[in-house]
């Protein structure tokens, strides 16, 4: 009977952990989903969401409520929408705006002002940061994204198109936590295409994604075709922003572009050791 009651012990003890490595992605899901699903959110962002992928992307990050979570370059604040209400109770959001920093930001101090209980605990700071300017303490970041910026760096954006990815992928490497996780999602230039299309075309190999990355001390996770679209052919007469959502070329063949739809993007996952 001693025997018999063990053995069920360590049966429930075993389902009981089962049942928890089950749940907690589960978890980590729907709450990302509730995030996206927000009403809160603008209707033109939201429609985005059948290019951009959300919940699968920051899934596969392994974004949780607790985390401090940076996110380089927002941009517009088409993720701020997400992370800041996600991160509110639990974690924290710093918004690394670029260059032109104090000047940018605008999208995220608007938000800041136009709902301070979602956005207000949002801190900007800058990217890559010069001395004396405000950024994200070393070693304090549970997880680092960026959104289609790689690319920027690696053309010289605001830096006399001289490449600074390095000392990018180096800032990113010193605010992470040991264990901690980058996450990359940008315009992905198929393997054979000349390399000299990195700096003009928007697209960028994942080689030299990895090779930026692996050199500034990251080791590869793995990565995700959540963001693939091989109706992209990356050969476009202004580059990406052929494409929506710039459309560069406005009205000329806009329709045949609306169809092929946003650029095919690689989404890669990295860890500091």
């Amino acid at each position: 009977m001693r025997q018999t009651l063990t053995i069920l012990a360590v049966f429930t003890t075993a389902a009981a952990v089962a049942s928890v490595a089950t749940g907690a992605p589960q978890m980590q899901r729907q709450t990302i989903a509730e995030a996206v699903a927000s009403p809160t959110r603008s209707p033109a962002n939201v429609a985005r969401d059948q290019y951009r992928h959300p919940v699968d992307t920051l899934n596969f990050f392994g974004v949780k409520p607790g985390n401090t979570v940076v996110e380089i370059w927002p941009g517009g604040g088409w993720y701020t929408e997400i992370l800041a209400p996600l991160t509110r109770a639990k974690g924290s959001y710093y918004a690394a705006v670029g260059p032109d920093f104090p000047n940018g930001g605008k999208a995220v101090e608007t938000l800041k002002a136009k709902d301070t209980a979602l956005y207000g605990h949002a801190q900007l700071v800058a990217f890559p940061a010069q001395a004396g300017q405000p950024k994200v303490p070393d070693g304090t970041a549970d997880v680092v994204l960026t959104f289609r910026n790689v690319h920027n760096w690696r053309m010289g954006y605001k830096r006399g198109n001289v490449d600074y990815s390095p000392e990018a992928f180096a800032q990113m490497f010193a605010m992470l936590k040991k264990g901690g996780t980058l996450g990359i999602e940008d315009h992905r230039l198929p393997e054979s295409a000349s390399a000299e299309r990195e700096k003009t075309s928007g697209y960028i190999k994942v080689s030299t994604v990895r090779r930026l990355a692996e050199q500034a001390g990251f080791k590869f996770v793995g990565a995700s075709e959540v963001n693939a679209n091989p109706r992209d052919t990356a050969d476009w007469p202004q580059g990406v922003w052929t494409l929506p959502p710039s459309y560069t070329l406005k009205d000329v063949d806009r329709a045949k572009y609306a169809a092929i739809g946003e650029s095919d993007r690689m989404t890669l996952k990295f860890r500091k050791p």
